[in-house]
């Protein structure tokens, strides 16, 4: 694998250069490059440096410019405004880094990180009986991109799905399906998984709709909060049966984004519950 540096990084070195030669007390300087609106780069690192050297800045940003070199990595070199330096980069050097990426088959010129480490990602947080919503999704996309760039420079990545599988919302709901037990039940054995959503945004309903008009059923609910906390084997029973039919909802929805969710690497909020006292 051969490393192809960015051009990015070309320009930067070139502005560096030019930018030593020019004012040699600023060797070393930041020459500030970022993606530019008027051009493929802008650099604004000669505001700074001319209030420093006591310098007009549009001078100084035209004497950088007549020391970077035209041609084989810069198509175009220009100062605007107070002194801004927009860099355009020339169509070779384009086509050449392009080139040299796609020789590299296996990595595309990218080198793994000089020295990795170790990064823990928290994403893909859906919560227990409920619809997964766009901010779901959201979180769930960047995570997984994020995840992957990393662990492609040779990071270490440690993934932690916290999803919401704890509160007092679950005394309801166990509490409506030890009295309609078959609220889950679905044909011919498991479910797929939006037959799964389906019954879970069902239960929930009915649920809810029961604990706001029926004072016992509120009463029995919030009771039922208790047993599931302190870890009443009827309760967690139940309750670990919403987890595993949203889990069918949740993978049936990472399926079809190509995200890989690792059983191990999720960790529900009910994973704290015995830190509360000593909290």
């Amino acid at each position: 694998m051969t490393s192809v540096p960015s051009l990015t990084s070309h320009v930067h070195q070139r502005l560096a250069s030019a930018l030593s030669a020019t004012l040699p007390e600023a060797a070393g300087a930041d020459p500030l490059l970022r993606r530019g609106s008027r051009a493929d780069f802008q650099a604004n690192g000669v505001l700074a440096l001319a209030k420093k050297a006591k310098a007009n800045p549009r001078e100084l940003a035209q004497q950088l410019v007549s020391r970077i070199a035209i041609g084989d990595v810069i198509g175009d070199v220009e100062v605007s405004g107070p002194g801004f330096v927009n860099i355009t980069v020339s169509d070779r050097a384009i086509t050449e880094n392009l080139a040299a990426r796609a020789a590299d088959t296996d990595r595309l010129g990218v080198p793994f990180a000089d020295a990795p480490g170790t990064t823990v990602i928290d994403y893909a947080q859906p919560n227990v009986a409920k619809e997964m919503h766009v901010g779901h999704l959201r979180n769930t996309v960047i995570g997984d991109s994020v995840t992957r760039l990393l662990e492609f420079t040779g990071e270490t990545v440690i993934r932690r799905h916290h999803i919401g599988d704890w509160g007092t919302q679950f005394g309801m709901l166990v509490q409506y399906l030890l009295e309609h037990p078959d609220g889950l039940a679905h044909k011919g054995g498991q479910a797929a998984g939006e037959e799964a959503r389906s019954s879970l945004s069902r239960v929930y309903k009915a649920s809810r709709a029961l604990f706001d008009s029926d004072a016992e059923f509120k009463a029995r609910a919030r009771r039922r909060v208790v047993d599931l906390q302190s870890g009443d084997a009827e309760t967690r029973a139940v309750w670990q049966r919403l987890v595993d039919e949203s889990k069918i909802y949740f993978y049936s929805v990472f399926d079809k984004l190509d995200v890989e969710i690792r059983e191990p690497d999720i960790v529900g909020e009910s994973g704290y519950n015995d830190m509360l006292a000593e909290t």
